[in-house]
């Protein structure tokens, strides 16, 4: 990196924490939840240690930041919580600014969003090592080994669509957009518009003129009600790991060209703060190790289907794994 593009990420850098200190998001708050030591017992190097975790504003993002604040208040670190972000770049630029100290970070995020990538790696070993590599040598940021659950994006619509359209595979979504792009309504919410891991590169990988779609944006959440009513579109963006397909009864069309890459989160750090304190990748590795699909899409369901708190799910199921137990 030459004088002025470093001159310049600087100031990018110092402009993104004036805008985070204006936010508020200087110091975090305190833990909702207590928890006493499980398997995950005390840790002399983290014992008052002040670690700052943050997250993206979407349930599973929430759930997983609290996951890590558990675990590492079980660890005995003085633990403050900035889970809750508006977008991944604000919460990127909170954690390279110094504001975050963990957080968990999607791999495909990391490859096309940060390192600007526009093809993926297939394979997760190969794609996690690629974006551990890069992300370490241009930007000084870890990441540790990823969780098995892999949280991509994916197109949905209702049973009742899908058998009227015969659309099962994001090629037939494509052929649709051709032949009648009218039927093939599509709702994203902001930063899948326009991503190129989100709806413009699909439509590059499959062929058609996103322009020909009539595509409305809305907040996540309000999305999978909208696509299995089909009152305001017939096809919508949904995460894999989402509670929500199945209690909605959505049909998730095959990514047949495998466009979509693969979204393993793992905790991401920056060098200092890694080297400082390993005990952290440490306390993290059991846990991120059994974040399954099953696992998450099961906590996930529990906050958007059930309307439980996030930080209770994530909670009791650290409680429900050993990890940590319940205090009050």
């Amino acid at each position: 990196m030459g004088v002025k593009r470093r001159a310049l990420a600087g100031g990018v850098l110092a402009l993104a924490a004036t805008l985070l200190v204006g936010c508020g998001l200087e110091s975090g708050g305190a833990v909702p939840l207590k928890v006493g030591p499980g398997s995950i017992q005390p840790v002399s190097e983290l014992e008052g240690v002040r670690i700052t975790v943050g997250s993206k504003d979407f349930t599973e993002q929430v759930i997983l930041g609290y996951i890590i604040e558990f675990a590492l208040s079980a660890a005995g670190a003085d633990v403050r919580d900035l889970t809750n972000i508006q977008g991944s770049n604000s919460t990127r630029d909170a954690q390279l600014a110094g504001q975050i100290d963990v957080s968990y970070e999607y791999t495909g995020t990391g490859w096309v969003n940060y390192l600007g990538h526009e093809q993926p790696i297939p394979d997760s070993r190969a794609q996690f090592e690629a974006v551990r590599d890069e992300d370490l040598e241009r930007n000084g940021m870890v990441w540790t080994d990823p969780a098995p659950m892999n949280n991509t994006y994916a197109l949905a619509t209702s049973r009742k669509t899908a058998d009227a359209t015969g659309v099962r595979t994001l090629s037939d979504y494509a052929a649709l957009v051709q032949r009648d792009p009218g039927a093939a309504t599509t709702c994203v919410e902001t930063e899948f518009n326009v991503r190129q891991d989100g709806f413009p590169g699909m439509a590059a990988a499959y062929g058609f003129d996103p322009g020909r779609v009539e595509r409305r944006v809305l907040q996540t959440g309000i999305i999978y009600q909208a696509t299995a009513d089909g009152s305001q579109c017939k096809f919508g963006e949904v995460f894999t790991t989402d509670g929500r397909i199945a209690a909605l009864d959505l049909v998730v069309l095959e990514d047949d060209r495998q466009f979509f890459p693969k979204y393993n989160p793992a905790l991401t750090m920056r060098d200092d703060f890694a080297r400082d304190h390993p005990q952290v990748a440490e306390v993290m590795a059991p846990i991120s190790a059994v974040l399954t699909n099953e696992a998450i899409t099961e906590l996930n369901r529990q906050v958007d289907v059930e309307g439980k708190d996030p930080a209770a799910v994530a909670r009791q199921w650290l409680v429900d794994q050993g990890f940590v137990t319940t205090k009050t």
